[in-house]
């Protein structure tokens, strides 16, 4: 009773302008999101000029992709565990230079293996830690009001990263060959890293304020140890629940009917209906400004309204204008497909707020590491649907199947989202 006593004394009774650091860390977080993400696009932009430099098969370089994405899902909730021990701001600036260090090793390579290690192993490992669930971890710490709101931007900060270095790498590679525009992304996490380190922090305990819109003071919660094991007994205890499956269930069928498939066969999708490449990776980042568009009015939503019913309508919304795309695409962009591009850009990435609230509710202060690997169910989606998609289009010689398929499963994803449960989940 003392200590309670003496802890209500020296603990803020109310807001403090220091409470508005939360925007800061947000600012800062959303940084390092972007510079990670950015390197999600370098791949494809290096297989030809790594083919013509080395003489490797197309098939050795992509395997780094493949590693890549592998990491990427899989670090995820041990990651989110990690910074439960050593802290977000540790484990946000070690990834960035872990990144930064597989980049510039890349440049010094000499074969196929060392791509596969620097890129694939490296650079997923550090970009894996800053992923949808660093954003939950830091909005989960740092917001009470307005929690949705910054995870659907901090959501969308890796589409931006895509999106705003893509253009410029590409013409970067053209230019001046493929060396120079990847030191350049090094020293970006250099300097991101080194951003993350003096401004960012754990916890609002760490500067004396309350959780912005919180009412209470806070206390940082003691380190927590063991990450890997916890982040395993998470799992194992959320796999006993009906929601967990129903939330990772819902993220394969999203990461299938989105990077998934998108990413990889979309440019020759459009190919087979006569349009340039050109045209099509500009339809391309038309769907990434508008997906982070989508993310952030669907974190709005998620303040407001039933993630439930969010999710459902995101589905529906997806279903429809998939099966549309074999009717509007044509040799040229037209004005039907502009509008089929937007609308599935805002519900491109609209479904990862409603899944993060989701996961907060029904798993507390283990949300962040089941938001992980329902996660990592996204990217094994994604991976099959690439795979998968490609496979189609050599079998039935037309991409039509794949969109038809996709939208099937998007409605079964509807249906799913009001099954899960409105309250706390019960073992199932």
């Amino acid at each position: 009773m003392a200590q309670h006593a003496q802890t209500s004394l020296t603990a803020p009774t109310g807001p403090r302008p220091g409470s508005h650091r939360a925007w800061i860390v947000a600012a800062v977080a959303g940084a390092a999101i972007v510079a990670a993400g950015a390197f999600t696009t370098v791949p494809g932009l290096l297989i030809s000029p790594l083919h013509q430099e080395y003489a490797w098969d197309r098939g050795q370089i992509a395997l780094a992709a493949s590693v890549n994405m592998i990491f990427f899902g899989f670090t995820a909730p041990f990651a989110a565990a990690l910074m439960e021990r050593a802290g977000i701001r540790r484990v946000a600036a070690g990834a960035m230079l872990l990144i930064a260090a597989g980049a510039l090793l890349t440049t010094v390579m000499a074969a196929p293996w060392q791509l596969v290690t620097y890129w694939g192993v490296l650079i997923g490992l550090g970009s894996g830690c800053l992923t949808m669930t660093f954003a939950a971890v830091v909005t989960g710490r740092w917001f009470v009001r307005r929690r949705g709101l910054v995870t659907g931007v901090l959501s969308a900060s890796s589409h931006l990263g895509q999106m705003l270095f893509l253009p410029l790498l590409a013409w970067s590679v053209d230019r001046f060959d493929w060396r120079p525009p990847v030191v350049t992304l090094a020293l970006v996490a250099l300097a991101v890293s080194a951003l993350v380190a003096l401004f960012l922090r754990d916890h609002p305990a760490d500067v004396g304020a309350l959780p912005y819109g919180g009412e209470h003071f806070v206390a940082k919660p003691a380190p927590a140890r063991g990450a890997a094991r916890r982040t395993v007994t998470v799992l194992f205890a959320a796999a006993r629940t009906r929601t967990f499956w129903l939330l990772a269930g819902m993220f394969i069928i999203c990461g299938a009917s989105t990077n998934g498939i998108m990413w990889s066969n979309w440019v020759p999708a459009a190919h087979d209906h006569g349009m340039h490449a050109t045209a099509a990776a500009s339809m391309l980042s038309l769907i990434g400004v508008f997906s982070a568009l989508g993310a952030a009015v669907s974190g709005w939503l998620t303040d407001r309204f039933d993630p439930r019913h969010l999710l459902a309508c995101s589905f529906i919304i997806r279903a429809l204008t998939l099966p549309a795309l074999p009717m509007v695409l044509s040799s040229t962009v037209q004005p039907s497909l502009v509008v089929v591009v937007v609308v599935y850009g805002l519900v491109d990435v609209a479904t990862v707020p409603p899944i993060i609230a989701l996961a907060q509710r029904h798993y507390g202060g283990d949300g962040p590491i089941v938001f992980g690997w329902a996660n990592s169910a996204h990217q094994l989606g994604a991976g099959a649907s690439a795979f998968l998609g490609a496979t189609a289009r050599d079998l039935f010689g037309t991409y039509d199947v794949v969109w038809a398929v996709l939208s099937a499963t998007c409605l079964v994803a509807a249906l799913a989202a009001p099954a899960v449960r409105a309250g706390k989940t019960d073992r199932g």
